[in-house]
This record gives structure tokens, sequence and C-alpha cells, in this order.
């Protein structure tokens, strides 16, 4: 069973860890806007550790971050800065007593979907979303959708609907040129969640970032196991690498041939980030990309499961405004109804 996590109050000591890329050590400034974000609106109090900024820590110096961070009592709960691209290298060989005996929110996504695997193998539900770089750090001002789901998921406790955002963006603007941090970025209509399937379903969230989850399959990471997954709603999303629909195919399709696709209790994906600076597509491109990925997740999930509900277009991955989603929380399917719940 899920250990339940405790909430926070203003004033408490949150950890701010680089588990992967130390990006505060080469964007000062937008790290420094992104922290005075954590306490002039949410009131709370951020701690670095020593690899926080450290570009090229060890393996072994951000494990030991990780276990400080948990082990320490002062602090409440943990924020990634940002992912990376190497957590399959090192979560895998955490020792897990730490965090079993010290159970806090762990607040992060992308490359961090390894280390909230970890923590599901045993039974500590976290969030995914909110990194201090991406979304405390948001150009501008923070976008108060953002604000609200990350203010649940800090303080709040009991089940809330998750909504779909009136707009949204997917087009980042150039930490390199501080200057730009008072500008608001560029946002498109948000066309709503996208539903399919029949009736109702109810499910511990497990998954994260497509391309993450590629290389625990790869890589043989421990997953839940078939018998987990059949409490299960995966939760999946691409990132900014932009990969092909083609791709995106293929690892759900590894997830059918291992009986985990006729398991799972439903599938909610979320919103495709569509644009990046090395593929800095029109919005036309950006439609037909997005379509095309959710035309895909579509076909190669009813080749294995004919009914289990599908929500895409969600808004939770690498794309803004988010909602750090509860990973190992129970969430709830209505299609009917066309609405989502989970438990903060």
């Amino acid at each position: 069973m899920m250990h339940k996590l405790p909430k926070l109050k203003v004033g408490d000591k949150v950890a701010i860890l680089s588990p992967s890329f130390a990006a505060p050590g080469r964007f000062s400034a937008v790290y420094e806007f992104g922290l005075s974000r954590v306490r002039e609106v949410f009131g709370l109090e951020p701690v670095e550790f020593p690899t926080t900024k450290k570009l090229g820590a060890s393996r072994e110096d951000r494990a030991r971050d990780l276990i400080a961070a948990f082990e320490n009592p002062d602090i409440k709960a943990v924020i990634a800065t940002i992912g990376g691209d190497d957590q399959v290298t090192y979560i895998k060989n955490l020792p897990s007593e730490p965090f079993i005996n010290n159970p806090k929110p762990f607040f992060g996504f992308s490359d961090n979907s390894h280390f909230a695997n970890f923590l599901f193998l045993n039974d500590i539900p976290s969030y995914y979303g909110a990194a201090v770089m991406t979304q405390f750090a948001m150009q501008g001002n923070m976008d108060p959708f953002t604000i609200t789901f990350i203010k649940r998921a800090l303080f709040d406790e009991g089940k809330f609907e998750l909504i779909a955002s009136d707009a949204y963006s997917d087009q980042g603007l150039n930490w390199d040129d501080t200057s730009l941090l008072t500008t608001k970025r560029q946002h498109w209509p948000n066309e709503g969640h996208i539903w399919d399937g029949d009736g109702k379903a109810e499910g511990l969230l497990w998954g994260g970032c497509v391309e993450s989850v590629d290389e625990m399959l790869r890589h043989g990471v421990v997953i839940p196991t078939l018998e987990q997954f059949e409490n299960i709603i995966l939760m999946l999303e691409t990132s900014e690498e932009i990969p092909s629909a083609d791709y995106v195919s293929r690892i759900l399709r590894a997830f059918g041939e291992r009986g985990i696709l006729g398991r799972a209790r439903g599938v909610v994906m979320g919103r495709a980030k569509a644009w990046e600076f090395d593929k800095p597509h029109t919005p036309e491109q950006k439609e037909k990309y997005r379509k095309d990925q959710q035309e895909a997740v579509l076909r190669t999930i009813r080749k294995y499961n004919q009914k289990i509900p599908i929500v895409q277009n969600m808004n939770f991955g690498h794309t803004d405004p988010q909602i750090p989603m509860p990973y190992g929380g129970r969430a709830r399917i209505d299609v009917g109804a066309k609405k989502i719940f989970a438990d903060f």
C-alpha cells in the first residue's frame, strides 16, 4: 500500500536538487528566478545541496544528495531543478531504506521518471511535474493554472478534477538572454482533453516520459509487475526530443507485447510538445505532429485492448501550463461524463 505523504505548510524547508542535469550551474539567473517563486508564491524556504549547481557531478554524489534530502527531518519536500538523460545509470542502485523510512513529496518530471518509478516500487507516491527551471521559473508570470495545481500538491488533500487549460504553450525562450525573464511566452488555444474508450476506470498513476520509460524497458530496470499493472493507469508523455509517432507506437507496442496494455486500467497522455529550438515548427506543423501521435497512440493501444479509457492532450509533461500529476496516486476516469479526477 502506498504511503500517505504529509502535506506542507508555509515556511517549510524544501530541498532543491539536480538528480540529472545541474542546469542551475549553467543558467544561474533562471534558477534564481525560480527560487524567488518558491519563496514568494508558495512561502517555502528552498535549501540547496552540494550538487544542485555542480555541473558534471558524479552519480554517487547526486545519490548522496537524494538520500541526505530524504533523511533530513527539516526538509519537508524535494523539488528537482530539471530533467536530463542519465538517471537510468544510477537510480536503480539506490538503497531503499532511506526513502521508505522518510517518505516525503518529490516533484520532478522527464528524466526524473526513473526516480519516480523507484519511489513507486517502494510504495512512495510522488508528483510528476513542477521543476524549478521550467514551471517555477516560467518567464513573465507563473501560470495561474500551474500555481493552483502545485498548491494542491503541496498543501491540499483530497480528490480534485484534472481539468483542461484554456490555452497552452510549448515554445520556450532563450535562457541565455536574461532580459527575456520578464517576457510572457506565446500561447495558443487548447483543444481540451481527447477521449476514447468505454465506461469508467480507476487505478494508480504510473509511467512518465516515454523516452525515459523506453530506457527502463531497454535496460531491464525493474518496473511494476503484471499483477500490479492490473491496478495501474498508464501515464505517458513525450519530451523536447519530439519523437516520431512511429517511435511512440513502438514503445506502446512493447507494453502490449509484455501483456501490460491488456491489464492496465486506462491510459492518459500528456499534450505532446511539438516545438523546440532545433525544430521550430509552424502552428500547422505542430498540429499535424500532435494529431499523428494521438492517432498512433489509439491505433497501437487498440490492437491490445479494445475498451480501456484513453485520455489524451492532458496538461502534464513538457508543455505548459502543467499539473504535477500524483504519480502513485489514485485516479478515476469517467469517459461518459468526460471527467478525470486524482487524489492529491
